[in-house]
């Protein structure tokens, strides 16, 4: 069970808990390869097929749209069937879409399969945030769920350099498959995960606070496993007659500003991230005269910056809420501020160079912040028991409005006025999302205080937290 701050960590071994989030971040990271690798084959697929900009961005912008709409029912799933189960489903069902991209025959075949592997790709983000936020103590949630997004860019820098290099040494079908298998491999490790149990959450209360389940100690076992993780403290879930219906738990999701602001802020922060990753590499080729495998070494500089400052500022911001809490999304706010200067001067004030190139990587280190950020906060004010549900709907919000709207967008943007121009209007989201995390600094410690008593609860002696954190 976990305790009053949503953590089994004074359970669980400090190796079994490390070994559980280092498997989460290794399927995270074929989900981004998978996920971005096809930015590489936009030049094979334009000969091939003689595809618009709009068309390419298209295939982006479609796995963030089906990851959009199906977020929230996968995450709904990962709290009522057990977030293991779920990981292991959703890792195997994109890992079969990205085999299926390989063989498509025309533009509408590829479309499908991408847009299917968005539907896989849908509950793995809210469930192993989900996982990995009650295997590690309160304290120490933005520095795990940064470690957990930075993922992403790392992923991101495989699938665009591998790609490069890949696509024209063995064509873009063999690309485009290459990391089905090796996920699909790793889905079906995480059927050997233990689970954690958790309390039910008070129809009255929605999502915002425990209810008498939560003081009584009712969980909500599904019996899987049970008998052999008793001795942890683990088992199966399985949604119990206390939960409140998806009504209800809306309700209380949204009834927190905090998390408002931070679904708000998170997408207005991936407009820019997403329209980066995916047209860099373009624009390097294009301004710069660099091959595919070149323009891909060079954008993988900027991705790298960004797994750099998902972990540095994740832990900037865990210890300046130490200090006062609401600093948590001050960091973000201040960094997304920062992101836009840097980039609005290297696209729309210097031309292609060693100048330009400089500030786009320097950029990349406050762009890519906010990732571990925005879901941690959210985390902090919501029940246990509903946190991949929350997790699900910031998914949502940051697919539909972040992830769709910035390769598109860009696309369209390019097609009318060029890439560059494009590409020195888009950082103008970095100005909203920095309004955005502003504003939900000052609801954060009100939020907080309702959900855990406001901070870090106490850690019981014998955890792993002291060994953590150094």
């Amino acid at each position: 069970m976990l305790d009053a701050s949503g953590s089994v960590a004074h359970l669980v071994s400090r190796r079994y808990a490390w070994g559980v989030a280092l498997t989460v971040v290794a399927l995270a990271m074929t989900d981004y390869i998978d996920r971005q690798i096809v930015v590489s084959t936009f030049p094979y697929l334009k000969r091939a097929w003689g595809l618009s900009d709009t068309a390419l961005g298209a295939l982006v912008t479609t796995v963030s749209v089906t990851i959009a709409v199906f977020a929230l029912p996968a995450a709904r799933l990962a709290d009522r069937w057990g977030r293991v189960r779920t990981i292991a489903a959703m890792g195997s069902a994109w890992s079969l879409a990205a085999l299926a991209c390989a063989v498509s025959g025309n533009y509408a075949q590829l479309f499908a399969a991408r847009s299917l592997l968005g539907v896989g790709e849908a509950g793995y983000g809210p469930a192993g945030a989900a996982l990995l936020s009650g295997y590690f103590p309160q304290c120490l949630r933005v520095t795990l769920l940064s470690v957990f997004q930075a993922a992403g860019p790392l992923g991101s820098v495989l699938g665009v350099v591998l790609g490069g290099v890949m696509a024209g040494q063995f064509g873009w079908r063999v690309t485009l498959g290459a990391f089905g298998v090796p996920g699909l491999l790793l889905a079906l490790v995480f059927l050997k995960v233990r689970d954690y149990r958790t309390a039910a959450v008070s129809c009255a209360d929605g999502a915002g606070t425990a209810g008498s389940g939560a003081a009584s100690g009712t969980d909500s076992d599904a019996g899987s496993d049970a008998a052999s993780d008793a001795g942890e403290g683990l088992a199966g879930h399985r949604a119990s007659s206390g939960r409140p219906d998806l009504a209800a738990t809306l309700r209380g999701l949204f009834r927190s500003r905090t998390a408002v602001w931070c679904y708000l802020g998170g997408a207005l922060n991936l407009v820019v991230l997403s329209t980066l990753y995916t047209w860099l590499p373009s624009y390097l080729g294009r301004a710069y005269g660099l091959s595919s495998a070149q323009a891909g070494m060079k954008a993988a500089l900027f991705i790298l910056a960004g797994f750099l400052g998902v972990i540095v500022f994740g832990h900037l911001a865990d210890r300046c809420a130490a200090v006062r809490p609401r600093h948590r999304l001050m960091v973000p706010a201040v960094l997304a501020a920062g992101a836009w200067g840097l980039l609005f001067t290297a696209f729309g004030v210097l031309g292609p160079g060693g100048g330009q190139y400089a500030l786009i990587v320097v950029a990349g280190l406050p762009v890519a912040a906010a990732l571990g950020t925005a879901p941690a906060a959210v985390i902090d004010v919501v029940h246990p028991s509903v946190r991949a549900t929350a997790v699900g709907m910031a998914a949502l919000v940051q697919n539909l409005f972040g992830l769709a709207v910035g390769p598109l967008l860009t696309g369209l943007l390019s097609d009318a006025f060029g890439l560059r121009t494009a590409l020195a209007v888009m950082p103008l989201f970095c100005l909203a999302a920095a309004a955005a995390f502003r504003l939900g600094s000052r609801s954060y410690e009100k939020d907080l205080a309702a959900v855990s008593g406001g901070g870090p609860e106490p850690i019981p002696p014998g955890t792993h937290e002291r060994e953590l954190s150094t």
